[in-house]
């Protein structure tokens, strides 16, 4: 049988520093359950086959999308992104701590590559 245990999310936190790079905790059902940190602004992009969910565990997360919306997304707050929209994840200057919940085969920036874009993920 495999092992089950809880997984203490401010724990796996502090595994890390490096921004804008999504570390995975978990994997069900064919998702990855990841932790990111982020602060100031990312790229727009889009994931033309997967929906994404954000959690924000401390801080508030800005999400802007080309119809010239943000919203704004608080502390235990979550985002759900629909497949194949733009969008553009920041922060006002501040470190968030965000969870993700996404099909495996999400890639970071969708099909726009830029320095941003981490192409392998490490497990935490």
């Amino acid at each position: 049988m495999q092992e089950i245990n809880s997984i203490n999310i401010m724990k796996k936190f502090s595994l890390f520093e490096k921004q804008w790079t999504p570390h995975i905790i978990a994997e069900l059902n064919g998702q990855y359950v990841k932790l990111c940190k982020i602060k100031n602004d990312f790229i727009w992009h889009s994931h033309e086959n997967e929906d994404e969910l954000f959690m924000v565990f401390k801080g508030t997360l800005l999400m802007d999308f080309r119809d010239s919306r943000t919203i704004e997304v608080k502390e235990g707050e979550i985002l759900i992104v629909p497949k194949g929209v733009e969008h553009r994840p920041h922060t006002n200057g501040e470190i968030v701590f965000n969870l993700l919940f996404e099909p495996k085969a999400t890639q970071h920036t969708g099909t726009v590559e830029s320095e941003m874009t981490v192409k392998e993920l490490d497990w935490i």
